[in-house]
């Protein structure tokens, strides 16, 4: 029997680069709807409802909600753009029959775009693109179009993809049209009328139930929460299902709870419809891939492929003097249970213990592995964190590493140090347009030689780069990369630092830490301005007596200190170095504390090179 349509059901996905405005265009929807209403519309960035993705403006999970538009229920699912994340992407397009490529009209396509939508076109899904921020003075919709098709072609996309209808949107100010010269600039719902009129319905295919998960959630109450789209049939409470793992073994189990996305919400439902998507609660063991399926069918869908991990770092208690001095979980065992937990509903991480209290905790990138340790500080954990390294396969014998395409949009003034930076790090550029002023260059570039590179960047360019990368392959090794040149600023001792010491250490370098902070012996306290490391007293404090004399005192300036963002810190400290994560501070530290302990590794490791 040929398969009939869903006609009351769309699952469209957004696609979007950060800062392209995705989340006041879904606002603008969600209130025009009234989806959003009381206290609720008052709030901008609905979706983006995580502590991080708001102080940060960018989406790090993926959402569902819904809305019923002229009697049709559009699934509306949120895709992190960030390639760091792109293990939630390229499964929760696995919902969707079609995707909202939004692109801001004075940019153009970014790398993040093109990494999301390269997902999107591989599945079959239908784009349709909508040219956002179309009221800036910038904007250069004609030239930003051409752009968005020849990146089409690239990618390989099908005839019927290259037909996209095309919008134009203001989504901070509520409206979008088809055609920018006779429509009315007044409503957001000509994107859900293009929605309707091009996005295919879900085949209502007629048989056994199956629906296979996409992502995962996690509840204290029920356990894992698998999130999916029903494929065919119908998924009733009611009759036993099976689980169908992806090695083809089959599991009775029992649904204890089934809820459609209704809304910014959830609806508990007692049967779902083959086309909507679900969150199924209570299922023992359930993974990513997995099908639900009845008992005495079990039949399985195709597995669903991810990519591998690029990065690890080493989470490790924290063994600092500092201890215990503002975390509430301190141990190993509550690391471990965090960690896990994590898992739980991020399929692209992955951890093993490598030792007492410590752990290698493998992601996508520095991005994905530092959200983890922001969060895990904010709810009260304290760890060390290591260098971040890359993941190195032996292929046919042949050590081989990540690379990545990179991509530096700068001032023509700036091009040449960008050029020199990234050549030290083994990149090599692809491509280099120059419009307007600015140009911008593609370089393919080993993950090693990412870390720290952004902020060099910033810096050779005056805050003027806007850096983004996303990975490409993996290739044979290249040449050992440089790490940090400059030395480390080490406190000789325990207690607070002084306005006195720092005043007169200042020709030494610059500093983390301002007078009156506490330190301990082997905190890094600064970085010195040659390429050694360096011990000092910041606790000690001017030498008073009863002799006065006019003049003989100055007044003491010391510069405030320079603080790093969690990115920034990881990214900065080298192999011997530690990141302290505690809930109020962070700070930096060298593995060995004491300097007995550095002399006696620095003379094993000349023995062992000897």
């Amino acid at each position: 029997m040929k398969p009939t349509l869903a006609e009351n059901i769309r699952n469209i996905a957004i696609i979007a680069h950060v800062d392209h405005g995705k989340p006041p265009l879904v606002d603008a929807i969600l209130r025009q709807l009234h989806v959003a209403e009381g206290e609720a519309a008052t709030q901008d960035c609905l979706l983006d409802s995580n502590d991080l993705e708001r102080e940060r403006g960018i989406t790090i999970l993926s959402k569902n909600v819904s809305v019923r538009y002229k009697g049709v229920k559009i699934n509306v699912i949120d895709t992190p753009g960030h390639a760091d994340f792109g293990g939630q992407v390229e499964r929760v397009l696995n919902m969707a029959d079609g995707v909202l490529l939004l692109v801001d009209a004075a940019e153009g396509p970014m790398p993040q775009t093109r990494f999301v939508l390269d997902k999107a076109l591989k599945l079959g899904l239908k784009p349709i693109v909508v040219l956002n921020k179309i009221d800036k003075p910038a904007e250069r919709h004609d030239a930003v179009l051409n752009e968005i098709f020849d990146l089409f072609v690239e990618l390989g996309a099908t005839h019927d993809q290259l037909d996209f209808p095309v919008l134009y949107a203001a989504g901070r100010d509520g409206w979008a049209v088809r055609d920018l010269e006779k429509e009315q600039r007044a409503s957001i719902l000509p994107v859900l009328d293009a929605i309707l009129d091009f996005i295919p319905a879900p085949q209502n295919a007629e048989g056994p139930l199956q629906m296979q998960i996409t992502t995962l959630d996690y509840s204290d109450y029920t356990g894992r929460i698998g999130i999916g789209r029903v494929r065919r049939g119908t998924l009733d409470l009611c009759k036993p299902a099976a689980l169908v793992k992806q090695d083809r073994t089959v599991l009775p189990c029992k649904i204890r709870a089934i809820y459609t996305f209704e809304g910014l919400g959830q609806k508990e439902a007692a049967q779902v419809e083959c086309g909507d998507l679900c969150a199924v609660h209570g299922i023992e063991g359930v993974d990513i891939g997995d099908t639900l399926t009845p008992v005495d069918y079990p039949e399985a869908l195709p597995p669903i492929t991810l990519d591998a991990a690029t990065i690890s770092m080493t989470f490790r208690i924290n063994d600092s003097p500092g201890f215990g001095s503002s975390g509430k979980f301190l141990t190993s065992r509550h690391i471990r249970e965090r960690l896990f937990r994590e898992t739980q509903r991020d399929v692209a991480l992955s951890f093993e213990e490598v030792g007492e209290g410590s752990f290698k905790v493998s992601g996508r990138g520095v991005l994905h592995l530092s959200v983890l340790v922001e969060n895990m500080r904010r709810e009260g954990y304290e760890l060390t964190i290591s260098r971040p390294r890359v993941i190195v396969r032996n292929i046919e014998g042949i050590r081989h590493e990540p690379v990545e395409t990179l991509l530096v949009d700068t001032t023509d003034e700036t091009t040449g140090a960008v050029i020199e930076n990234v050549g030290r790090r083994q990149g090599m550029m692809t491509r280099m347009h120059a419009a307007a002023g600015r140009t911008l260059m593609e370089f393919t570039i080993p993950t090693r030689g990412l870390i720290g590179l952004r902020t060099k960047l910033i810096t050779a360019t005056s805050g003027e780069a806007i850096v983004n990368h996303r990975f490409l392959r993996y290739d044979p090794m290249r040449e050992d990369i440089p790490q940090r040149v400059n030395g480390a600023v080490i406190s000789m001792e325990a207690g607070k630092a002084s306005e006195y010491a720092l005043d007169a250490l200042q020709d030494r370098g610059l500093f983390f830490v301002e007078p009156g902070e506490w330190c301990y012996e082997g905190q890094i306290v600064g970085e010195h301005c040659k390429d050694r490391d360096i011990v000092v007293n910041v606790q000690r404090g001017k030498k008073l007596t009863n002799m006065r004399a006019a003049g003989s005192d100055r007044k003491l300036f010391v510069a405030p200190a320079t603080r790093l963002s969690l990115e920034e810190a990881l990214e900065y400290i080298n192999d011997d170095e530690l990141v302290e994560a505690t809930p109020d501070a962070l700070r930096f530290r060298k593995y060995f504390l004491t300097e007995v302990e550095r002399k006696r590794k620095r003379d094993h490791d000349w023995t062992q090179a000897s």
